[in-house]
């Protein structure tokens, strides 16, 4: 493999004090930037595919699909289509298991449509070969989540969706079920990304308050408690507040941006007078959180996907958010967390301001040379109540 990417530079600062003290395992140019752990940034993913080192594919690895904190994973050649989802387990492969579930495999090189119900499993381009402190995460792409695809990562021998273990060698899979509109993809569509991390960096409450007060990472008062809590903007200022998926709509084709007219496929919600939404069940909904948000360029966060505590509900299939969003230095944090919404199995009622869902922070072993917004076509900074990228402006 050989991939025509640049290096890029790190920046360069020194090291505070209270840095010091926050992260004991500081350490000025190493292999991996100026810590010892963490997420691994652009220019050292960069490096790493240069020497062909803790992930590989079996075709070029393209720029644009290194993000500031993560790499795009692209679709291979098949999909086969499956009864039911699966997991490995620890003592079999994906190969293994797919004789057990297989219904029919489909050709992704001209392009495919993936039906919504269905289950799909498809071999990534990329794989990966992991040293022993080497771990990875995946998560949907943004603009995956905003159409309702839920997309998981699979690996062999696995016991988690979503989780390449450390020192894992071999190759990625994406487990994809459209679950409101049916979806044309094809070979080398990007639906997930991957976050690679070296050991396994600890980040406390303690920490998440300091690094607020040193950049605020929300417009108004911080509840962090087991992470940063967000709420919900239900009065969007008596205007839009959010938006509900229509069903038997159109063909969605992920690789054209711009290019549907957003009322064919969505229902406008306006805001009424008492601030709240009913959420119906098995429904799909485009929804904002309250807070600004800005994540610092030496850090990214991830939004867990669902928390018993706050309602039965889901919020956020696409959970990581780039170092750089939202940020600018000096500014009050600009962008907004834009949440996919499902209920359950009951109608639940959000009220606004409730608390929905929580930022859990990580620090990068470096910041990156480019950070989100940072003229790499990023569709989604300073953003508000926003679909994504496939439809027009409303």
């Amino acid at each position: 493999m050989t991939v025509g990417i640049g290096s890029g530079e790190p920046y360069k600062f020194r090291m505070s004090q209270s840095d010091e003290t926050l992260f004991p395992d500081a350490a000025e140019g190493g292999e991996y930037g100026r810590f010892s752990t963490g997420i691994l940034p652009s220019h050292v993913l960069k490096r790493l595919i240069r020497a062909r080192r803790e992930i590989l594919a079996t075709e070029n690895i393209d720029e644009a699909q290194i993000q500031p904190a993560s790499i795009d994973l692209r679709l291979g050649a098949v999909a086969w289509r499956v009864r039911a989802s699966f997991l490995p387990g620890p003592n079999a492969t994906v190969q293994d298991k797919l004789p057990t579930v297989l219904m029919h495999e489909i050709d992704l090189t001209r392009g495919a449509v993936l039906e919504t119900g269905c289950v799909y499993i498809v071999p990534l381009l990329e794989y990966a070969d992991f040293s022993h402190r080497v771990a990875g995460s995946a998560n949907p792409k943004s603009s995956t989540g905003r159409i309702d695809v839920f997309t998981r990562l699979i690996t062999d021998r696995a016991q988690a969706f979503d989780r390449v273990e450390p020192g894992y060698k071999g190759p990625l899979y994406a487990e994809i079920s459209p679950r409101t509109f049916p979806v044309l993809v094809r070979k080398g569509s990007k639906l997930n990304q991957l976050r690679i991390r070296h050991g396994t960096p600890q980040f406390t409450d303690t920490q998440l308050r300091r690094l607020h007060e040193q950049h605020p990472l929300v417009d108004g008062p911080a509840d962090i408690s087991g992470g940063l809590g967000f709420s919900i903007d239900l009065k969007g200022g008596g205007q839009r507040i959010g938006w509900r998926a229509k069903r038997h709509t159109g063909v969605i084709d992920v690789d054209r941006p711009g290019a549907l007219d957003p009322y064919e496929f969505w229902d406008s919600i306006e805001a009424n007078t008492v601030g709240n939404l009913v959420l119906d069940p098995d429904e799909f909904y485009i929804l904002v959180s309250r807070e600004a948000l800005a994540i610092p360029p030496d850090h990214a966060a991830e939004m867990v996907p669902i928390d018993p505590l706050v309602g039965e509900f889901r919020v956020h299939y696409a959970g990581f958010f780039d170092p750089g969003f939202g940020y600018e230095r000096g500014k009050p944090p600009a962008a907004r967390g834009v949440l996919e919404v499902r209920s359950r199995e009951v109608p639940f009622i959000l009220e606004h301001g409730q608390i929905i869902g929580r930022l859990v922070f990580e620090r990068l072993t470096d910041p990156p040379p480019d950070v989100y917004g940072q003229g790499i076509g990023s569709n989604y900074q300073k953003q508000g109540l926003k679909l994504s990228k496939h439809f027009r402006a409303p």
